[in-house]
């Protein structure tokens, strides 16, 4: 006979092949009206008599979640396909790499109820053992968090085992930033270089790599001297990806207003491209009207623009000098010259200007001892006075 929980909100029962067995309701069936019975198993009566009651402490409390057989495979896939409409298309081919690449082979077979925060652990520590620096392991940890963060919102699980988890640190690389001696010299290696302008805009400008490489004509305003940064040259994150025009970094589509000289570089370049232009003849495609183009009017990729950058630096004695450290010089001598943060963080397109105090920290520290000597000369003066 079946043993009535002494709370009445289910019956237990020993079935003939000895599992112990508690069925309880878990609601109405909202199109027929009638109850939901649910069943849960185990070897003995206590531990039955045991998950019972927890279940029932959560129907009460609303914490309850259905049982449910969706593995992590599953509703990763349902969540890439169903709930990134509202994200960049970058962002979610990111996503849907991390998933297919990393997420699924390792966890996918695991029911999304039985997910524990040692899988995803291990699932770290095993990419960080196989070579995949602390970065990557917490950007794959922002897609599996995410994904499962909207599975607790719609109750299909009540925790999300990923928060618990430790993530590796990771350490900022140190900024290179050029002096004057060496933006001189800077200067005159890249003459006369086919990507002399897209090295020069970028030191002078800060814009990122993608920005100035997505950069259309219709973008450049030379009457009032302005540039609208609203896309970016993005490629797929996988073998050979395509190249696309994507928004700029979080969106942050904004007019700049750069040095008169890095106008005219642009007018001088649209001269360069019409000579380009006139030798291609009928094999010139410029579908999206960029500014910096092959000899066929195709975009230039972002291999294209290092590799000769990379062999300039090291020419020069600065192997280690990146790309993106021209961004970073650009913001050192913004600051050096009297730009404010806030102008400085509109300029460069970041999320808020506490970054971009908290990145140039050092510059603004050494204004900070500067501005403190000027103070300083100009009190010994009113007291001399």
């Amino acid at each position: 006979m079946p043993k009535r929980n002494a709370q009445g909100g289910g019956s237990i029962r020993q079935r003939k092949d000895g599992k112990w067995e508690a069925r309880y309701t878990a609601g109405r069936n909202p199109g027929t009206g009638k109850q939901i019975q649910k069943s849960i198993y185990g070897d003995t009566q206590k531990e039955v008599l045991k998950k019972l009651q927890q279940i029932q402490t959560d129907i009460e409390n609303g914490s309850y979640v259905e049982p449910s057989k969706m593995t992590v495979s599953a509703w990763m896939d349902l969540w890439v396909s169903e709930y990134l409409g509202n994200v960049k298309q970058s962002t979610q081919a990111s996503y849907s790499g991390h998933v297919k690449t990393h997420i699924k082979p390792e966890l996918g077979f695991i029911p999304l109820q039985k997910l524990r925060p040692h899988h995803v652990q291990t699932l770290y520590n095993d990419l960080q053992r196989g070579g995949k620096s602390p970065k990557t392991v917490r950007n794959i940890h922002g897609t599996l968090h995410k994904g499962l963060e909207q599975a607790v919102k719609l109750g299909y699980i009540k925790q999300n085992p990923s928060t618990l988890c430790t993530l590796p640190r990771v350490s900022k690389k140190d900024m290179q930033v050029l002096s004057d001696d060496t933006v001189v010299e800077f200067l005159r290696a890249i003459s006369g270089h086919r990507y002399e302008t897209i090295y020069y805009v970028d030191l002078f400008t800060g814009m990122r790599q993608g920005e100035i490489l997505g950069l259309a004509w219709d973008c450049v305003d030379f009457d009032s001297g302005t540039i609208l940064i609203c896309k970016q040259l993005v490629q797929e994150k996988k073998c050979q990806g395509k190249y696309f025009l994507d928004t700029p970094k979080h969106d942050k589509i904004r007019t700049i207003k750069p040095a008169p000289v890095v106008m005219e570089k642009l007018k001088l370049r649209k001269s360069q491209q019409s000579a380009d232009q006139l030798r291609a003849g009928a094999a010139w495609s410029n579908e999206w009207n960029l500014i910096f183009t092959n000899e066929l009017g195709r975009y230039v990729s972002h291999r294209a623009i290092r590799s000769p950058y990379k062999r300039i630096v090291a020419k020069m004695g600065l192997p280690d000098l990146r790309f993106h450290d021209l961004r970073h010089s650009y913001s050192v001598m913004s600051l050096m010259n009297g730009d404010d943060i806030k102008t400085l963080q509109s300029n460069l397109g970041h999320h808020t200007a506490a970054f971009t105090l908290d990145t140039y920290a050092h510059v603004t520290d050494k204004m900070k001892a500067d501005s403190a000597d000027r103070m300083e000369k100009y009190i010994k003066n009113i007291e001399k006075a």
